[in-house]
């Protein structure tokens, strides 16, 4: 049975929120504006899946009524396949609806930082880390987000030994964070003199960007150190102090940021990489999980801890949490990731359905 008291207040609070809107919107208040929004957004599909519900329910009454009273035979057979298709279209909002009521996730709507570290196999994975980096460039590109890069530690073949950045999209976050884990890939290094298949691996953690109204720093857990910028095989390429280490002394969190020329700048930066790495702690606390986030993303960064698979040879990807493969991985790397975030984001409501009933 679907909550009708809940759907009806919903429909209530949208009729209320939608008469209220003009005075929002001219207020000025741009925060006010955006809760709105967002809530606006949330309770309209609710809604007129809940109307559409009803108004068939209402003609499937009016169908069986007729039905029952209807003599002719040929009329008949028309009100039965009427009473069919009402019953087909009540079972599709029901299906509908329910999947609408789910919990949504806290941090829809926002921005996202992504992390990727090249993990096991040397050179070889910082140069995959680098080819990770493209390929979520490509994806962005294409979905009309923004990318802005925060920090970054290339490797001396043109890879990266960690690179962090921020996706800017109101759906960011509702797609890219499947991309959490160990991503492994199978190939013939440049590396590699003898031609032979090495398997290497970088991990990626996707965080929420927090705002600086949602995670409350003390200065004083703060430990900032700062030091001259380095480049690959350690020669510095600045001449003055401004890369950043800030130390997060309750949680021992560390981040460095050293891109910009400008200290404030690095500094900001890693202000920004540090509260989503905080927020996101915190919400796993609330959720009675032991680990931080991006530990429980990454995890070991093993060859044999594994997310998603990307075999060369076979032009072969395979994402190990839904056992599916696509045998499109030059699509893939060119950013086209959307069957294979479909496939996870599918799984993820099936789970929850079946956890909800």
């Amino acid at each position: 049975m679907l909550p009708r008291d809940r759907l009806e207040d919903l429909e209530t609070e949208l009729e209320k929120l939608e008469s209220r809107l003009p005075e929002i919107y001219a207020s000025g208040d741009q925060r006010a504006t955006r809760d709105a929004g967002r809530r606006h957004a949330e309770l309209k599909p609710v809604v007129d899946a809940w109307c559409d519900y009803k108004r068939n329910e209402v003609d499937l009454r009016e169908a069986k009524e007729m039905l029952g009273a209807e003599t002719d035979a040929e009329m008949r057979d028309f009100l039965r396949g009427e009473v069919g298709d009402k019953e087909h279209a009540l079972a599709d909002l029901e299906a509908r609806l329910r999947e609408l009521l789910l919990p949504r996730d806290p941090n829809d709507g926002r921005n996202v930082i992504v992390e990727i570290r090249g993990a096991v196999g040397g050179e070889e994975a910082n140069l995959w880390a680098g080819d990770l980096l493209r390929m979520y460039q490509r994806y962005a590109e294409a979905h009309g987000w923004k990318v802005e890069m925060l920090a970054s530690q290339p490797s001396e073949m043109g890879g990266f030994r960690d690179v962090t950045f921020v996706v800017k999209g109101p759906d960011a976050w509702a797609r890219l964070k499947y991309e959490a884990g160990v991503h492994r890939v199978q190939r013939v290094p440049v590396t590699e003199s003898q031609g032979r298949v090495h398997t290497s691996a970088a991990t990626v953690a996707v965080l929420p960007e927090a705002e600086e109204i949602a995670v409350d720093i003390d200065p004083n857990d703060l430990e900032i150190d700062v030091y001259r910028s380095t480049g690959p095989g350690g020669q510095s390429v600045n001449t003055t102090d401004s890369a950043v280490r800030i130390t997060h002394k309750p949680s021992g969190l560390v981040v460095t940021c050293q891109d910009e020329k400008s200290q404030l700048q690095n500094k900001e930066k890693a202000m920004r990489i540090l509260r989503s790495r905080l927020l996101q702690i915190e919400q796993e606390r609330q959720q009675q999980e032991l680990s931080s986030a991006r530990r429980s993303q990454v995890k070991s960064g093993d060859r044999s801890d594994k997310s998603r698979t990307y075999n060369f040879k076979e032009n072969r990807v395979t994402d190990h949490r839904v056992g599916q493969t696509w045998h499109s991985l030059d699509q893939v790397l060119q950013g086209q990731l959307d069957e294979i975030v479909g496939a996870l984001a599918t799984a993820e409501r099936a789970e929850q359905l079946g956890a909800a009933e």
